[in-house]
């Protein structure tokens, strides 16, 4: 469905926007070695600066397999990923004690696609509990804080907007009994 998740391995370039893990979006700021005791010269490693994190750098090896990195998406990816949310199913989690569990590993995925399932999971529980007199759980806040933040954080750079109005601007892309804005 969107292709531009497919993982390609390709160095990056100073001004790249990527996507680093939990640091979320980053922006190369150099690439070679790093002058730190202990570590070889000859290693090539990123110097990232997180966007929504500040006063921070990361450094990490290019050939890093550990932490998923990838660029972000273009304009016209981010335009039809918006546009596709309508088609994205949401988590089928049904034993309580594995929810949180699934919720971590959805985070961990980096994957936009994934994180709208679970925003969508999320918001339509929230909508069942508040609708049976009771209150949106602590995990549930805390994960769907989570996800909106990587996505929107993306989202943002992609479409050159606020990071804050990128929540609006889905809303008006999306069908009314959709529950992901």
């Amino acid at each position: 469905m969107f292709g531009f998740l497919k993982w390609v391995i390709r160095m990056f370039e100073v001004g790249d926007y990527i996507i680093y893990g939990s640091n979320g979006v980053c922006e190369v700021e150099s690439v070679g070695p790093i002058d730190c005791p202990g570590v070889s010269s000859d290693k090539l490693y990123y110097t990232l600066r997180p966007l929504y994190i500040k006063s921070s750098s990361v450094y990490t090896p290019v050939d890093n397999r550990k932490v998923i990195m990838r660029g972000v998406m273009t304009k016209a990816e981010a335009e039809a990923f918006v546009d596709g949310i309508n088609d994205i199913d949401t988590l089928q989690i049904d034993d309580e004690k594995k929810r949180e569990i699934e919720y971590k590993k959805t985070i961990n995925t980096c994957d936009p696609v994934e994180l709208v399932r679970m925003i969508k999971t999320i918001s339509n529980r929230m909508n069942q509990r508040q609708s049976e007199g009771k209150k949106m759980t602590a995990a549930d806040m805390k994960y769907i804080h989570i996800a909106e933040e990587s996505l929107c954080g993306e989202l943002a750079i992609s479409l050159d907007m606020d990071k804050n109005e990128v929540m609006s601007y889905i809303a008006t892309k999306v069908d009314d009994n959709i529950n992901i804005a």
